[in-house]
């Protein structure tokens, strides 16, 4: 990749959302800032090859969607188009009151993140407004066709223009009822990042997480009581500590039980734990924690090990039986049966996994958790040809070497039974 290239790529990873979210609120309308932003995105292409990359690509990226957006408008107004085009170039109405919070990106999830619309339809356009995704990568995240995707987010935008939405944030009384769409966005663009599923992306995706818990952060200021951001807020921590010694230095995943903890970021971990903290003591108060938090907690259990075999794998089954409470969806389903592995033996957890087989057929883990207990029970032929189709579903560059070297591994050995060396879960990777 061309140093120009890799300009483009970090520009459009630290940029998307800010010009999305400035043209939004200039222009009203999500079609226009998504269509214009991707035009200048394009023209940079063309232009940094030739003239090279600017001083300040975020300005230069600004300035030519806001170009784009009013040469749109001006062709789709034609005849009243000079009025119009005079109320974009100059601008003189006092802007409204921006809430609680002035930032851009902040309205732009919470307009995207609006009732009105389906849950579903909220998780898609965030990613694609705000995380700046791909259709075709939030597919991925959801489990669906790419054309299915894309009709659910056009539908979205095309709802939120005809029930005139308000960028915006929402009003302190409507503020708590709102916030759990955001943090479930919140918490796929930070899944997205930190276990990026693209092909041809990085295996992780720094810029995701990063901006992820920068908006969780920004969402406890506004509700430094509410117990499920604080929850989230600590889960992204204690995960993102782990980022150092999550990927090799040739690009490999690196799996929770080979990960060297002396990479992992101390300080994030003790603000991940500080919170958890926080969290426990409400429980004991009467409290019932919601999922982050249990999902926190978990996290915490791993970070406090100073080595895999001190993992207190008896707190993480009881946590994950908490968590199957308030979320008994085949996922969770999964991951608990990576802790029952490592307390009852991988023949107890695989009587386990099966059970899922016809709800995550085509979830790339599955296959892969089942790979590893196969290998472990002895069954490598079983083994491998679970491990070829976690590798043909995975999408993440890092996870593919990784699976493919666990793999070729049983072409030339059987490895005898032993501890896990596969936990690609948020709870426990």
């Amino acid at each position: 990749m061309s140093d120009v290239e890799q300009a483009i790529t970090r520009a459009h990873h630290d940029e998307w959302a800010r010009v999305v979210a400035a043209l939004t609120r200039r222009f009203g309308d999500l079609d226009i800032a998504e269509e214009a932003a991707a035009e200048a995105f394009t023209t940079a292409v063309e232009r940094w090859r030739a003239d090279g990359v600017p001083p300040n690509p975020g300005a230069w990226l600004t300035t030519t969607a806001n170009r784009k957006a009013i040469d749109r408008i001006r062709r789709e107004n034609k005849r009243d188009g000079k009025h119009k085009e005079a109320q974009m170039l100059h601008d003189n109405t006092p802007p409204a009151p921006l809430g609680a919070i002035d930032d851009d990106r902040l309205r732009l999830i919470f307009t995207c993140c609006h009732p009105a619309l389906a849950v579903e339809a909220r998780v898609a356009l965030t990613l694609r407004m705000v995380g700046g995704l791909t259709v075709p990568e939030i597919a991925r995240a959801f489990l669906v066709r790419g054309s299915t995707m894309e009709q659910r987010i056009t539908r979205a935008k095309a709802k939120i223009k005809a029930a005139g939405i308000p960028y915006r944030m929402p009003s302190a009384d409507d503020l708590p009822a709102r916030v759990s769409g955001v943090l479930a966005v919140l918490f796929l663009v930070f899944n997205e990042g930190y276990l990026a599923s693209g092909p041809d992306t990085d295996p992780v995706r720094q810029d995701l997480t990063t901006e992820a818990i920068r908006l969780t952060r920004l969402i406890r200021a506004l509700l430094p009581q509410d117990g499920e951001v604080a929850g989230l807020l600590a889960l992204m921590l204690l995960i993102e500590a782990r980022r150092p010694a999550r990927v090799s230095a040739g690009g490999e995943l690196v799996p929770l039980a080979e990960q060297d903890r002396g990479a992992w970021d101390t300080e994030l971990i003790a603000e991940g734990h500080r919170l958890v903290r926080e969290r426990l003591a409400a429980a004991a108060a009467g409290v019932a924690p919601g999922r982050y938090q249990i999902h926190a907690a978990i996290n915490a259990v791993h970070t406090s090990a100073r080595d895999i075999r001190d993992t207190d794998w008896s707190q993480v089954l009881a946590l994950y039986d908490q968590l199957v409470r308030l979320d008994p969806s085949p996922i969770i389903a999964l991951n608990r049966a990576i802790a029952v592995a490592e307390l009852d033996g991988p023949e107890v957890a695989l009587a386990i996994v099966d059970r899922l087989a016809e709800a995550l057929t085509g979830y790339h883990a599955y296959h892969a958790t089942r790979a590893d207990l196969l290998r472990r029970l002895g069954q490598s032929r079983q083994s491998r040809a679970a491990y070829d189709r976690a590798i043909e579903l995975a999408g993440n560059t890092g996870e593919t070497a990784y699976l493919t070297r666990r793999r070729d591994q049983l072409q030339s050995c059987v490895e005898p039974p032993g501890r896990s060396g596969f936990s690609r879960t948020v709870s426990s990777e």
